[in-house]
């Protein structure tokens, strides 16, 4: 019988082979993840996500940075469900902040440990986003995606720093503005409580949230919903 749907299944991207052999190592003794894949920054990166659509994508942005950033949004903008590691070896304020902006869900130097690497995996594949522990021990970068939210005030800006959510994502999140559960609102939709908590994962990422309050604060300040 194959378990591979029950793993953790990761791609891992790099302009570096070692580095790639590196995770990849990194990971063999592991249980509960599976490595799909492994390619560096190119063409062929999405339409390998796309065959093979993975749980969680290792980008090392060692390289140009940029094309390592242009890359995390195009995965997101295609695939919200999938979370987005960075790793780099020279982690800066503007580079964090730029991963923030990418909607990486965690920001990594290569420094980190094997163990850690994996924790942060697992923690990903749980819908968690360890990259806003970030900002609570760098305040310049908190400082600074504060700001950029406070400039954004029309809607045509705020899709250029947010995933735009889809109008059913919209419905379930002005529900879940209003004290909904999942249970609920699957009636209120008549659709399953699983394809609600799908939409759920998917608005968490989109907004950059930890959790349904969250997202509801930033939807609102955005102007994506409006309490009524």
């Amino acid at each position: 019988m194959n378990n591979h749907n029950s793993k953790i299944q990761v791609f891992i991207v790099s302009q570096q082979s070692l580095f790639q052999q590196a995770v990849e190592h990194t990971f063999s003794d592991t249980d509960d993840i599976l490595i799909l894949g492994a390619t560096g920054i190119n063409d062929d990166v999405l339409k390998a996500i796309d065959n093979l659509p993975p749980d969680v994508a290792l980008l090392d942005l060692d390289g140009p940075s940029e094309s390592g950033l242009e890359l995390a949004r195009k995965i997101k903008a295609r695939s919200p469900n999938i979370g987005v590691i960075i790793l780099t070896s020279n982690p800066d304020d503007n580079q964090l902040f730029l991963a923030l902006k990418a909607q990486a869900v965690a920001y990594l130097s290569k420094e980190v440990t094997a163990a850690q690497l994996i924790e942060t995996v697992r923690r990903v594949s749980r819908g968690e986003h360890p990259i806003n522990e970030a900002l609570t021990s760098r305040p310049r970068v908190a400082e600074h995606v504060l700001q950029q939210f406070q400039e954004l005030s029309s809607r045509s800006e705020a899709e250029a720093f947010i995933s735009p959510l889809t109008p059913r994502e919209i419905e379930i999140l002005q529900y879940i503005a209003q004290g909904f559960l999942n249970k609920q609102i699957a009636a209120e939709l008549g659709i399953s409580e699983q394809t609600i908590k799908n939409h759920v994962t998917s608005i968490l990422r989109k907004l950059n949230a930890n959790a349904r309050t969250e997202a509801v604060v930033v939807a609102i300040k955005q102007g994506l919903i409006k309490i009524t």
